[in-house]
């Protein structure tokens, strides 16, 4: 009898053990499955890494993404193509309400959203105004001698009408102003663009501040004599930025939810400024 009891002891607290294989402080470690993704391009770097982080507790979790803008990230999950949506913009901004009023939105960080030419031209021409930057992106000014440059044309890069990048700069760097239709070059790309600047110096673009944090093919401007920064952006000096989204449709659950719940946790937070992207708790402006 008494072997039999030690027997039953030992079996206890085999089955206690294995319940608890797996779990983590965050809840996150142990999971499995598969996650799906599409949209922002500026959110791209940030969701690849997360994924990167999650699979190192969590190996047997797949995590496919892709970019395509944040209007396409929208639309395939409101129509359950994918599982994530990420977005620079509110769903109410590019669906119908039919379909955004399916989806739920988890706000995981900011963006900053910086314009970007060559270096070689940044010597003569560091920073625009706001009207200088308007004029540019309108066609106005086509030429880098009427804002103090060299005489060289512009090569101006615009992003197509599916962007959230591109939203969030004709809102806040635009004032509102549609980017002049059949520009040289229109990508939503950043990798691409980023070449394009480093390539040619007349031309100019604009990029979330994470693909140029380690970057020195290209040089950003100053608008108004602010740079693009976090701090300035913290601040609400640098007003070109937007608050970055994840969407599912409906509540997500499982594996999906677990993925979320370690974006925004402590223990990934640290990693969000190191990229370049704004942690949300910081702004000291709203939108």
């Amino acid at each position: 009898m008494r072997k039999l009891k030690r027997l039953m002891a030992m079996c206890l607290v085999g089955i206690m053990a294995f319940s608890f294989v797996g779990c983590s402080s965050n809840g996150t470690t142990g999971v499995s499955g598969f996650i799906t993704g599409s949209g922002s391009s500026a959110l791209l770097p940030l969701a690849k890494d997360a994924a990167e982080k999650f699979k190192e507790t969590n190996p047997d979790v797949s995590v496919t993404l892709n970019a395509g803008g944040s209007g396409t990230g929208l639309k395939q999950v409101a129509d359950g193509s994918v599982d994530i949506g990420n977005s620079d913009v509110p769903a109410e901004d590019k669906l119908e309400e039919k379909y955004y009023s399916q989806l739920v939105a988890h706000k995981v960080c900011t963006a900053t959203i910086a314009t970007v030419v060559n270096p070689e031209l940044a010597k003569e021409v560091n920073g625009l105004t706001k009207q200088q930057l308007i004029d540019i992106f309108t066609g106005k000014i086509k030429n880098w001698k009427e804002v103090g440059g060299p005489d060289l044309e512009i090569l101006l890069i615009a992003r197509p009408q599916t962007s959230g990048t591109r939203a969030v700069f004709r809102e806040y760097a635009l004032d509102g102003n549609e980017e002049m239709s059949g520009a040289a070059l229109e990508t939503d790309d950043s990798g691409t663009l980023l070449q394009t600047v480093a390539d040619n110096k007349g031309a100019i673009g604009y990029v979330a501040l994470p693909y140029i944090v380690h970057n020195n093919k290209v040089s950003a401007l100053a608008i108004d004599g602010v740079e693009p920064t976090l701090e300035n952006t913290y601040n609400g000096s640098y007003p070109v930025w937007g608050y970055e989204y994840m969407y599912t449709k409906g509540e997500p659950k499982g594996v999906i939810k677990a993925y979320l719940d370690y974006i925004v946790s402590d223990e990934y937070g640290v990693r969000i400024e190191e990229q370049g992207y704004g942690v949300t708790a910081k702004m000291t402006v709203e939108r």
